[in-house]
């Protein structure tokens, strides 16, 4: 299974970007991000901690239901 992280790098360098490419782009930039992380709760609770925005922890919710999709497919 590949990490979260790895999952969230094809959502990264849209020309106009959204919530789903921001978080993809912090994530990249964010040198403490748990990079190898394939729990909800390991990348959640950095997340809570360090959120880059405001609406952040809803978007990796949402991506987090599609990565489970796709990984477990």
């Amino acid at each position: 299974m590949r990490s979260f992280y790895h999952f969230m790098m094809s959502y990264r360098g849209k020309k106009k970007t959204d919530d789903q490419s921001q978080l993809a782009d912090w994530m990249f930039h964010e040198h403490n991000f748990p990079k190898q992380a394939t729990s909800y709760n390991e990348v959640s609770n950095y997340l809570e901690l360090y959120s880059p925005f405001s609406n952040a922890i809803t978007v990796f919710d949402e991506l987090w239901d599609v990565y489970q999709m796709k990984e477990n497919a």
